[in-house]
């Protein structure tokens, strides 16, 4: 700290002898002026300074404030640099300050031996463990009651469709089983026709059933009829066949033929519903739980399928009220179903009970919040602290041994650690703040390279504010504020870069956990991003809430890809991620309250507060259209000529705008010495007839001007535009006047009594101003003239401008003096288009 006091100290002085020399400057400056030293131009002066005034005229004071202005903000440029570096290293740089130069993993450079008994507790082992804790328990899962019974509803509704599908297939058995077996009508209601004529033709006759080798004789075409009387002949039927055969047979010989027709009629009419339902299962469009079953579900009978629904349902209530959790393997779930279908379902309908619960089953456990956050708590706290003792003489660690956790903490407790202040690593990472400070210059001169000293000022005590809450140990830093409040003041470019290099110089100065810094960041560079584009506090307001939104999902992305166990007890970190998002939206509300301070603190014009200054209701817009309404309406006029002017050549558009709401505001000290307010009235200065004073009437609405915004608290740059939309220019009229009755009196007109004290336009915006305002009346008064005679009068009003010097330090270029004359004849244009003659009569009506 000593050293950092010393630094100051001589960065205050090298202040102190800069002023001096500049001082020396100026006065020998004067002393030329008046012929007491030779004509030399001092070194130091840079080229950009603004030209002085005109020979003979005396030193206006605006001009010479914006000369001392300009001339400090260049020769403290080094010092300001320096200062800035020196101030963020010193704030930032805080791990250097108390470093182990034995820190761990570091090689010991000698034998360190225990003075003492000792017993030191590893506090960052600890909390790694606590933490681990805290992260690795296990969830607390209870049984969501909704997604319970919706699994039940679903079974249902699938069983449902089983037994409309089961109806559209008849009643099975369709005949009584001591007629036919169950297994016989399986076989019938199957078989393909050729072989149920078989079997039908094989029944009505007693010839016996002969076992013939299939490959003995050439089987015919499966599609000739003669197929059936081949298979009796060669005796070619199934098993179940041939036992058809002999069911049918003995029920023939019991029952008769009668009756025999009545059982095939029977079991045609069964074969016919069998093919409906097949077909049933096959169109996907008839019954939405098609996909699920099979042709097994047909070979179930009527009281076997009760019995199946049944075991289902047993089944499902025993394994919901086990519950079943989210991410359960799929062979652990079919391993279940299997055990839980066991004994309840009927043989033949083990398959398709098995594919039924699984289509339906899905996890019903669901994570509870509350109860897993107390457990990782409990776990936390159950973690002991990590203890490392060690008896006096004790070796801590041998010569050439890297330094492990536990002996830094022994070492550290014996003060062998060495802490000092790291000066190379601190050096060191100045010169990274040095390369961080230029590319910020870089980036200034780039996109906004007006920036005054003050605003550098700004820039740099917003960002200390970062290290410094951080110091203090609280685990959030100010960058979304950074990122909105510079956003909203230089840009979106500006600010972005700011929080970017911050975010990487704040992790190499000081211990900051990763994922608190890239939540933060993240929210920091959307804030700076979006910032630059609003143009309102409500939209402001929406980019907080962005960035806060960021800020919590970055928080909770960061924390769970690192951990392969956090991410199945993520809602354990979704509370700190939603207290992340609350902070990011806080320093947006502590951002939104601040800015319009720093604001009128630093005399800052953002689009903003250009928006609020140009409200036709703001107390002095509202003066000035009561008192000089004639001066108001040629504002409005004024500004609609320089907002075009501005977009066409890239200015700033809201500057112009509200500068030029204010740029006559000091008319208003006497409306009357105005023939835009004199309303057809007499002429108030035909009554002075004095253009001496006269002149001095129409020059005091400048320097009344300025002191009106001055007492209304209007930004430097709003101000700048009234004397610089005047510049120097002569007073034409009274000049001209003067000169007559000098001429008749004998005597002497000085130049300066008649031009305006200036300073000339010192930048494009103010510069477009003058143009409109020397135009604007000029196009008032044309009457019936073409857009090319306007044009050629704009253009010689612009040429005497720019031969008067007026333009010289604005900015404007020769060759942007055509367009902009295009673009002031263009409105007049629009503001003056013609309209169509009413005849008499229509008038007549009208009044009527």
């Amino acid at each position: 700290m000593r050293s950092i006091q010393m630094l100051t100290r001589q960065l205050e002085q090298w202040g102190r002898d800069c002023a001096n020399i500049y001082s020396r400057n100026l006065s020998n400056r004067k002393r030329r002026k008046r012929g007491t030293l030779p004509q030399e131009s001092p070194p130091s002066l840079p080229r950009e300074l603004p030209s002085p005034p005109r020979q003979g005229a005396t030193e206006p004071t605006a001009w010479r404030k914006g000369l001392q202005s300009r001339m400090n903000s260049t020769v403290h440029s080094p010092v300001a640099v320096l200062l800035a570096v020196t101030c963020l290293t010193a704030t930032i740089g805080q791990r250097f300050y108390n470093q182990p130069q034995l820190d761990v993993g570091t090689i010991a450079p000698q034998t360190f031996i225990a003075l003492e008994d000792a017993r030191v507790e590893d506090t960052k082992t600890t909390e790694d463990n606590r933490r681990a804790a805290r992260i690795g328990s296990s969830p607390v899962l209870m049984i969501d009651r909704p997604v319970s019974q919706q699994i039940e509803k679903v079974l249902q509704r699938v069983l449902d469709e089983g037994t409309q599908l089961r109806q559209v297939g008849g009643q099975f058995p369709f005949v009584d089983t001591s007629i036919l077996s169950t297994s016989t009508q399986l076989y019938l209601r199957q078989a393909q026709e050729w072989e149920y004529n078989a079997v039908v033709r094989a029944a009505g006759e007693d010839a016996p059933l002969v076992e013939t080798p299939s490959d003995s004789v050439e089987d015919p075409d499966p599609n000739n009829s003669s197929r059936t009387a081949w298979a009796i002949e060669r005796g070619l039927l199934t098993d179940s066949g041939q036992q058809a055969v002999m069911e049918l047979q003995a029920y023939r010989k019991r029952g008769g033929s009668v009756a025999f027709s009545t059982l095939i009629e029977q079991i045609s009419q069964a074969r016919q519903t069998y093919r409906l339902a097949v077909a049933a299962i096959a169109d996907t469009t008839s019954v939405a739980s098609t996909h699920i079953y099979g042709l097994n579900l047909f070979e179930l009978s009527d009281e076997e399928w009760i019995q199946t629904q049944l075991g289902l349902h047993n089944a499902l209530k025993r394994m919901l009220s086990q519950g079943i959790p989210p991410g359960l393997p799929k062979n652990v779930l079919q391993m279940a179903v299997m055990i839980q279908l066991e004994g309840q379902v009927p043989h033949g309908a083990v398959e398709l009970s098995q594919n039924l619960l699984l289509e339906v089953l899905q996890p019903n456990l669901t994570k509870d919040l509350e109860r897993t956050r107390v457990l990782a708590e409990q776990a936390a706290l159950e973690v002991n602290p990590v203890f490392v003792s060690v008896e006096a003489g004790e070796v801590i660690i041998e010569q050439g041994e890297p330094i492990s956790q536990s002996q830094f903490v022994l070492l550290d407790r014996f003060d062998m650690s060495r802490r000092e202040i790291n000066w190379v690593g601190l050096f060191g990472f100045g010169g990274t703040v040095t390369i961080a400070v230029g590319i910020f210059w870089l980036t200034e001169r780039r996109v906004h390279p007006k920036l005054r000293r003050r605003d550098r000022c700004l820039v740099l005590l917003l960002s200390l504010t970062a290290p410094l809450l951080i110091s203090l140990g609280i685990p959030y830093t100010t960058l979304p504020a950074i990122g909105l409040l510079l956003g909203s003041f230089y840009g979106s470019f500006l600010g972005g870069t700011v929080v970017g290099l911050l975010s990487m110089l704040l992790p190499m100065g000081i211990e900051i956990e990763w994922t608190y810094l890239l939540a933060n960041a993240a929210a920091g560079l959307i804030s700076g991003i979006l910032a630059g584009r609003m143009r309102s506090r409500e939209e402001l307001a929406m980019v907080g809430g962005v960035a806060g939104l960021t800020q919590g999902g970055v928080y909770l992305i960061g924390t769970l890809i690192p951990s392969a166990t956090a991410g199945t007890i993520w809602y354990t970190i979704l509370g700190a991620a939603g207290i992340q998002a609350i902070a990011g939206v806080s320093w947006s509300i502590v951002a939104l309250g601040l800015s319009p301070y720093l604001e009128h603190l630093f005399d800052l014009v953002t689009p903003i507060r250009l928006a609020e200054l140009a409200n036709p209701n703001r107390p002095l817009l509202k003066r000035l259209a009561s008192e000089a309404p004639g001066t108001f309406q040629h504002t409005l006029f004024v500004a609609t000529l320089a907002e075009a002017a501005a977009k066409e050549l890239g200015c700033n558009v809201e500057l112009i705008r509200t500068g030029t709401l204010y740029h006559d505001i000091g008319k208003m000290h006497d409306p009357q010495g105005f023939i835009e307010n004199q309303m057809g009235g007499p002429n108030k200065h035909d009554e002075i007839d004095d253009p001496w004073e006269s002149a001095s009437i129409i020059k005091k609405h400048v320097s009344e001007g300025l002191v009106m915004a001055r007492k209304f608290r209007l930004p430097k740059a709003i101000q700048a535009f009234i004397p610089e939309h005047q510049g120097t220019m002569l007073i034409a009229y009274f000049y001209h006047q003067a000169k007559q009755r000098a001429e008749q009196e004998g005597r002497e007109v000085r130049d300066e009594d008649f031009r305006y004290d200036g300073p000339i336009p010192q930048c494009r915006e103010t510069a477009i101003v003058m143009l409109a305002d020397s135009c604007e009346a000029a196009l008032r008064s044309l009457k019936d003239v073409t857009p090319e005679e306007a044009l050629n009068m704009v253009n010689k009003i612009l040429k005497a401008r720019w031969q008067d010097n007026q333009l010289g330090e604005s900015g404007l270029k020769r060759e942007e003096m055509p367009k902009i004359a295009e673009i002031f004849v263009r409105v007049w244009q629009q503001f003056n288009h013609k309209r169509i003659a009413y005849p008499k009569a229509a008038l007549s009506l009208q009044s009527k």
